[in-house]
């Protein structure tokens, strides 16, 4: 179980060996020191799409947090088995249990059957993820409609335990049976302060509860639904939350080490897989729950699938934003704050990026002669490089800190290129901005420059040499123009793609 502590750095060695690492965690609300619970391996269940239209930048910040969450853990030398659901089924437009299926309302949409759309949207959030350098071989992507026994025997287990109900329009989770309901995120106090009302569910006068919520709904005639199934109590389709528990538990057990998600989560999807959760089997859910922040608009409104109020990946890289720096971007702020979308913004940090990898570029350029192998992180890296990282990225994942020092690390003028290199390539390995392939992409292409452009840059030169600046200024535009840069250094001047 996790340490409650007010240390905010890590320093000294755990027992285990391992620096110690630190992350807020949702249900104390403090920093504690993360414990696996089986040492050496860490379970990791991070909520997945619905997939009933595209992911917009908003939701991929919670997939580029999850991956450099299990990319730090495995640079702390731990195992992680990580799990991201696929939600085909059950997800409803209202927090009410209310409402149209989203997959079912999809298809009527498009025109098209629920198991086409499932797979259209699956496939492009397969797509953009690998676009952001998360490599879906280490993740287990189960579905939701692939597991509906597990979510039956689930509920029947509520049901032995008295914490369920049926009535006429489903079975729900009796929330007055589990009394620490809504501990995660201080919801518990709130709904305690204002006990006959609830501003975000819609009262249905057949429940117990406002708040008690859907494990099973049944099929209504009318929605002529094409995604049902049998069961104890009638034929439906599962709850949201209910196909969280169950798949979680299947691949991680009933207790496991880490749950991500949105904040939007907190309130009410994550509470309630708590509260199912535990009461199916007496034993605690999840030991640290963390939550990234929204992405929002300059109006300051969060985007949103289910108002159309998003951008999409597709659209960035269409403006001729390179993926990798759009992740760049959001690793620039730390999980936990809101970062506001602008394509200035993204601009920005495309250029940064662009500047980074051609840093990196330059020191490989240099270090080449020296270098027999390209494999970076197999290259000693210094200790004091190693310690400072972990300092840093083991406080509470703190990437803006993390992309910081790997620009120190860059104007370390004591360093040999290969001690610099080897640094970058072990951050990177955390960040998993595709640092050194990009910058030894770039390698091939300075080789690969024409002729004619080689030409122009030597004439700058030499025109730089007499303080011809005018012809000089001349040359470099035009080979900007043909889609190159010359980056002048103490060597002379380097030749790149812009």
């Amino acid at each position: 179980m996790a340490v409650k502590t007010d240390r905010g750095e890590p320093s000294e060695k755990s027992p285990s060996g391992r620096l110690p690492i630190f992350f807020w965690s949702a249900l104390s609300e403090t920093k504690e020191e993360f414990v696996s619970i089986k040492d050496g391996e860490v379970g990791m269940y991070d909520c997945g799409p619905t997939v009933y239209n595209y992911v917009h930048i908003g939701n991929l910040r919670s997939y580029v947090f999850a991956d450099t969450l299990r990319r730090l853990l495995e640079w702390n030398g731990y195992r992680v088995k990580q799990v991201i659901n696929i939600t085909d089924v059950g997800h409803l437009t209202s927090d009410a249990d209310i409402g149209a299926d989203k997959l079912e309302e999809g298809a009527r949409r498009e025109n098209k059957s629920v198991k086409d759309i499932v797979a259209m949207y699956t496939q492009a959030f397969f797509d953009d993820i690998e676009s952001i350098n998360i490599p879906r071989e280490k993740i287990i992507f189960p579905k939701a409609t692939e597991h509906i026994n597990e979510q039956i025997a689930l509920i029947e287990k509520l049901f032995e335990n008295g914490h369920a109900y049926k009535i006429s329009d489903g079975v729900y989770f009796d929330i007055s049976t589990f009394l620490d309901y809504g501990r995660l995120g201080g919801v518990k106090q709130t709904l305690e302060k204002n006990a006959d009302t609830n501003s975000r569910i819609e009262v249905n006068p057949e429940k117990h509860h406002p708040s008690d919520f859907a494990l099973w709904k049944f099929s209504k005639p009318e929605d002529r639904r094409e995604q049902e199934w049998p069961s104890p109590w009638g034929v439906g389709f599962p709850g949201w939350h209910i196909e969280c528990s169950a798949m979680s538990m299947k691949y991680l057990g009933e207790t496991f080490d880490i749950h991500t998600g949105g904040i939007d989560h907190i309130p009410i999807h994550h509470n309630n897989e708590i509260a199912q959760s535990e009461a199916a089997t007496g034993k605690p859910f999840v030991h640290f729950w963390l939550h990234n922040a929204f992405v929002s608009l300059i109006s300051g409104e969060k985007m949103a699938k289910s108002s159309e109020n998003f951008i999409r990946l597709r659209e960035l890289i269409e403006r001729g934003i390179n993926p990798l720096a759009f992740r760049y971007w959001l690793l620039t702020a730390h999980y936990r704050s809101q970062i506001e979308f602008s394509f200035e913004a993204l601009e920005a940090a495309e250029n940064a990026y662009k500047k980074l990898v051609r840093s990196i570029a330059l020191i490989n350029l240099k270090n080449s002669e020296e270098s027999e192998s390209k494999e970076y992180s197999e290259r000693p890296f210094e200790d004091k490089f190693k310690a400072q990282f972990a300092k840093i990225i083991n406080n509470d994942l703190n990437t803006p800190e993390s992309i910081a020092f790997i620009w120190q690390i860059l104007k370390s003028s004591n360093e040999s290129g290969a001690n610099v290199l080897s640094g970058i390539a072990q951050i990177d390995e955390v960040l998993g901005l595709g640092l050194m392939a990009n910058a030894e992409l770039l390698v091939k292409n300075i080789a690969a420059v024409p002729e004619d452009i080689k030409k122009k840059a030597e004439k700058r030169e030499a025109a730089r040499k007499i303080n011809d600046w005018t012809t000089a200024d001349l040359l470099r535009k035009e080979v900007e123009n043909a889609g190159f840069i010359i980056e002048d250094s103490a060597e002379g001047p380097i030749l790149m793609p812009n």
